[in-house]
């Protein structure tokens, strides 16, 4: 039996959350926040980390800055509970990489210094570690700079070994939608865009074009929608799955959380409907608090929301 439920390799960093900034930026001017939040950040760690929180038997394999902020962040996983016996240190001077959010009013601007998660490259992937699960999953594709030429051939491999596999491309810095994710679809059995990365990669601005797009070339295609759920098809079926309503404080890493709580129900065989659901519930849930893992750091309250929410 696999030793591990869902293996990642990913990026790893803090978010610095800045609130009550104005939308407009003015230069040469010192702007003050009304508050402040630092949390684990990057969308494979939260996913990692939060699926760990649900149970979930998580192994991270990342590169990581010898800096207080790595260190930081991998005692965060640490607490969740993810194995990281796999994590590369970097040698050289660069450091963990950090983002700086600033929330609007249904807007925000993220400002990111990507270091050690651009070095990352193929050699420090131990894949027989990465292969000892039931799932393999990677987000931010377009940030992986250093395993970009790899990436097809990784997902490759953990087909090859038996995985069943997943992707959350995130957003391109770039704007350019390319770079190897038509070569890596091939070798990916659940893909989870939101509905803006949908559309991106299928060349549309219409949603039900895009989804009919991309639907043909994945096994399962998963598309958050934010307030309004999610929908899925599978098999030429589609299925739709309403979202929760909830008190949000702070919808940073509500995607990467869904992803959580979609892949939590899917290793473990739940019909779709099921990791739908599971999945709404996840990103909801990360929305009552800062950030995108804060929320799932206390237990007992997942397990109250969850049996709240199913006994309406």
């Amino acid at each position: 039996m696999p030793k591990l439920d869902i293996t990642l390799a990913g990026e790893i960093n803090l978010d610095l959350i800045l609130y009550g900034l104005p939308e407009q930026l003015p230069t040469e001017r010192e702007l003050l926040a009304e508050s402040s939040f630092l949390t684990l950040g990057s969308s494979s760690a939260i996913c990692a980390h939060n699926l760990a929180m649900m149970g979930a038997r998580v192994g991270f394999v990342t590169r990581v800055g010898r800096d207080p902020l790595g260190q930081l962040a991998l005692a965060r996983l640490q607490e969740a509970r993810v194995d990281l016996k796999r994590v590369v240190q970097t040698k050289g001077a660069t450091a963990t990489g950090f983002t700086v959010i600033l929330p609007h009013s249904g807007t925000r601007h993220i400002l990111t210094y990507p270091g050690t998660m651009f070095e990352m490259v193929y050699k420090d992937l131990d894949l027989a570690y990465l292969a000892n699960a039931r799932h393999f999953h990677m987000s931010s594709f377009f940030l992986h700079r250093g395993l970009k030429e790899h990436v097809a051939e990784l997902f490759r491999k953990m087909k090859n070994a038996g995985l069943t596999t997943s992707l959350d491309t995130n957003d391109d810095p770039e704007n350019r939608w390319d770079g190897g994710v038509e070569e890596t679809l091939k070798y990916v059995d659940v893909f989870l865009p939101n509905q803006r990365e949908v559309c991106k990669i299928a060349g549309t601005d219409d949603l039900d074009r895009a989804i009919q797009r991309l639907a043909v070339r994945v096994p399962m295609l998963v598309v958050k929608l934010g307030p309004r759920g999610a929908v899925a098809v599978h098999k030429g079926k589609q299925i739709e799955s309403s979202g929760i309503r909830v008190a949000v404080v702070d919808p940073i890493g509500a995607g990467d959380s869904f992803d959580a709580g979609f892949l939590y129900q899917f290793v473990r065989g739940a019909p779709l409907k099921t990791c739908l659901q599971w999945g709404n519930l996840a990103g909801a849930f990360s929305t009552t608090r800062p950030g995108g893992t804060e929320a799932f750091r206390d237990p007992k309250k997942w397990r109250s929301f969850v049996r709240a929410q199913r006994s309406l």
